[in-house]
């Protein structure tokens, strides 16, 4: 499948162990490629649901002046919307539990930015699942903390995990989404590489 790609080196430029994961299910080859301090700021202006593909195009700036005849890179950023708040990367535990206390009861947005670039072509977009959650306790909250350390998830969850199977209770949209990368979007562009 994806034979259009056949003449690309395919990187994967994010350090989240999730996206590579649902890379891996479209059976493409490709590699994983880091830099750090890329700015993630936005202006205050722009729609919330906007902000994760603004931030995938900036991640793509950081590595256009790399891009090779050949190369295709693929940036991408999650951001949790609840209500008029987006809630990135829990900064502590303390912060962790919050976020889910926030969502408890609740329905919200996950978006995922995601940004192809090549030497001569790029294509951005975003996909948005709404979750519903059930309303959770702060034990229950805090025994996820503790246990699944959600550090470095958008809106302090994984629905791959223990919270998902206990507290959402329903979703709208692209479950991969959620976890990370919209993997049924993602193909569909790259079938038009």
């Amino acid at each position: 499948m994806l034979t259009n790609l056949n003449g690309y080196k395919i990187y994967l430029a994010s350090k989240s162990p999730r996206r590579r994961e649902l890379m891996q299910m479209l059976r493409i080859p490709f590699n994983v490629i880091s830099i750090g301090g890329i700015d993630e700021s936005f202006p205050d202006t722009i729609p919330l649901l906007e902000v994760p593909q603004y931030i995938s195009e900036k991640k793509a700036d950081s590595y256009q002046e790399r891009i090779l005849e050949n190369d295709m890179v693929i940036t991408a950023d999650t951001m949790v919307i609840c209500g008029d708040r987006i809630m990135g990367k829990p900064k502590d535990n303390e912060d962790a539990v919050g976020m889910l206390l926030l969502l408890s009861g609740k329905s919200h947005h996950v978006a995922t930015g995601v940004t192809i670039s090549t030497s001569r072509r790029r294509t951005s977009f975003t996909t948005v699942t709404e979750v519903k959650f059930a309303p959770i306790s702060e034990e229950e909250a805090r025994f996820y903390v503790d246990n699944y350390h959600p550090l470095d998830k958008a809106g302090a969850y994984g629905i791959q995990e223990w919270i998902g199977a206990v507290a959402v209770s329903g979703i709208n949209g692209s479950y991969y989404n959620v976890m990370g990368l919209p993997v049924h979007r993602l193909y569909q562009e790259l079938k038009l590489f």
